[in-house]
């Protein structure tokens, strides 16, 4: 129990890392694909490149992670 929260927790902590990061990374939320609407006080963003990238990314280095497990 005490070692799946210290994992729980180092996740959390990585995630947060991700954030706190993810607005310095250049193009990211800006990329070919992501639709944006606006009319007079409202405004839609749909980040759709941005999220297919993010999850060839994730998915690559959660495999890898997989592999170097075993």
């Amino acid at each position: 129990m005490g070692r799946m929260l210290v994992v729980i927790g180092l996740v959390i902590a990585g995630l947060g890392l991700v954030l706190a990061l993810a607005g310095r990374v250049p193009l990211l939320g800006r990329l070919p694909g992501d639709l944006s609407f606006s009319g007079d006080g409202w405004a839609v963003y749909i980040p759709i490149a941005t999220s297919l990238l993010l999850s060839v990314v994730l998915t690559l280095a959660l495999n890898v992670a997989g592999l170097l497990r075993r």
